[in-house]
């Protein structure tokens, strides 16, 4: 499968080993992005950018699991909007036909890495306000962990929709604002989610520093506890334990989304019903919001 034509010129192209990187403008007028944000998310996935197979598979099965052989398949044009190290990307390009891999940040070079030996891929540095394709070209587009960081998530998902075809599909992924736990647990993320606030703003030395810390004598002795619960046979205990979805992670892993969680300055959550309106008023129908960790990600299909 050819991808589409940009429906722009790239303001500049990056030779790598492996392809041509195309780059388009991020500036644009009234731009929906954060530039500080942008940044620490290419700061991040220069830190964390070596996934194995195992581990990218093992999580993959966690995210897609209402992705099926209808929505991808071998005839499916499809693009990654926010794509950091291209993890996503790899664990579907065996069942895609050809995938658009997209991010505003330095991170694409880390996806350029991850994804060097795959051919039906192509890496363009944008952002959502200026995806360099024409509405109604994909068959398939996702955005996974993105759009939460972006001031107007709303306007970023109806974007992204955009350049969906009717009766195409759109992933996203977004933090939930657990509204189904009980005060202990919002509690407990109102502590964590000050604390993300003084953390963001250290100096990126010393905030990955500090991160490193917290997924060692934080996340780690909650992860331990509910993996020997769950061996000793308490299992659904286990999964309702703060931080349950890592029990199956590496600690690479969990250093990764320590410093996810805690070295960005913007983060908004959302309710189920939230997510359910705002995929709606994008122009999805057919929407399918999974019960499975981690909450939300959803798909639907588009009008």
């Amino acid at each position: 499968m050819k991808p589409k034509s940009f429906n722009q010129e790239p303001q500049n192209i990056i030779q790598s080993d492996s392809r041509n990187i195309y780059c388009f403008p991020t500036d644009v007028e009234d731009q929906n992005i954060e530039d500080v944000i942008v940044d620490s998310f290419g700061e991040e996935w220069e830190k964390f950018n070596q996934f194995s197979d195992h581990e990218i598979n093992k999580i993959g099965n966690m995210y897609f699991d209402i992705i099926d052989d209808k929505i991808i398949n071998s005839n499916t044009y499809g693009i990654d909007i926010g794509c950091g190290t291209g993890r996503w990307t790899k664990f579907l390009l065996d069942r895609i036909g050809f995938m658009e891999v997209v991010d505003p940040s330095k991170a694409i070079m880390a996806a350029d890495k991850l994804l060097e030996n795959k051919k039906n891929v192509r890496l363009s540095m944008a952002s959502t306000d200026n995806l360099p394709f024409n509405d109604e070209t994909f068959d398939f587009g996702m955005s996974i962990g993105v759009l939460h960081h972006i001031p107007n998530t709303e306007k970023a998902l109806k974007h992204c929709v955009n350049k969906i075809k009717k009766g195409g599909y759109f992933y996203v992924y977004l933090y939930y604002n657990f509204e189904s736990r009980g005060i202990v647990f919002k509690t407990l993320f109102y502590v964590v989610n000050t604390m993300r606030r003084m953390i963001s703003r250290l100096p990126t030395r010393f905030k990955k520093w500090v991160c490193d810390a917290i997924a060692l004598c934080v996340y780690m002795p909650i992860v331990l506890i509910g993996r020997f619960i769950s061996f000793i046979g308490f299992k659904k205990i286990a999964k309702v334990l703060p931080l349950s979805m890592y029990q199956h992670c590496s600690f690479y892993i969990i250093r990764n989304d320590a410093l996810d969680r805690f070295g960005t300055s913007l983060e908004q959550r959302f309710s189920k019903e939230e997510i359910r309106d705002m995929m709606i008023k994008a122009g999805l129908e057919q929407i399918v919001i999974s019960e499975s960790t981690p909450y939300w990600h959803a798909v639907g299909r588009k009008l």
